[in-house]
């Protein structure tokens, strides 16, 4: 059975908060434990994600294997090198800060029934700007500019803009649970 096996080495995260997500996708196929890392919260999930994604593409293109029979045989959190730093204290002492890195090892397998995935997630790529799209956006602007301006609307629906912006992630970041 064949096994392809990605490292990531020196992620400037702490192993403890890693290995919480690292613990939710063990065992997976690949395509759900990407779509479990994409709903998640938490700093370690786009590391995780793009060490996911590079195992797939390796998989693929090293390997010649189909990437929808591929599940996470074994993922591993291992403690990196510390960065030591010193702080203030009282009556002239300092206490020591330590800054945790985290060497993460996954370890992909073929799945044995080879069972079809129950989904697929399509990655959308960055499309090019198109310099005429551009020019006639533009052109738009300046023909609605030159009409009878109307003010009173353009400051309710800037004011109704800034609201649901604030909302949806002011009130997101600052009400969000701590432990998820």
């Amino acid at each position: 059975m064949e096994q392809i096996k990605v490292k990531l080495n020196h992620l400037k995260i702490p192993p403890r908060k890693v290995r919480i997500l690292a613990d939710v996708i063990r065992g997976l196929p690949l395509q759900e434990a990407e779509a479990k890392l994409m709903m998640s919260p938490r700093r370690p999930k786009e590391a995780l994600i793009k060490l996911l994604r590079s195992a797939a593409a390796d998989a693929k293109n090293n390997f010649k294997l189909d990437v929808s029979k591929l599940f996470i045989k074994e993922i591993r959190v291992d403690q990196g090198p510390k960065s030591k730093r010193w702080t203030p204290r009282s009556r002239g002492s300092a206490s020591l800060i330590e800054k945790k890195t985290s060497h993460v090892t996954l370890i992909l397998g073929l799945l044995p029934n080879g069972k079809a995935p129950r989904f697929t997630i399509e990655i959308k790529k960055k499309e090019k700007k198109d310099e005429t799209k551009k020019h006639k956006h533009e052109k738009a602007e300046d023909s609605e500019s030159k009409s009878a301006p109307e003010k009173p609307k353009e400051k309710e629906t800037a004011k109704a803009e800034v609201k649901a912006s604030a909302k949806s992630g002011l009130f997101k970041k600052m009400f969000q649970r701590k432990s998820i």
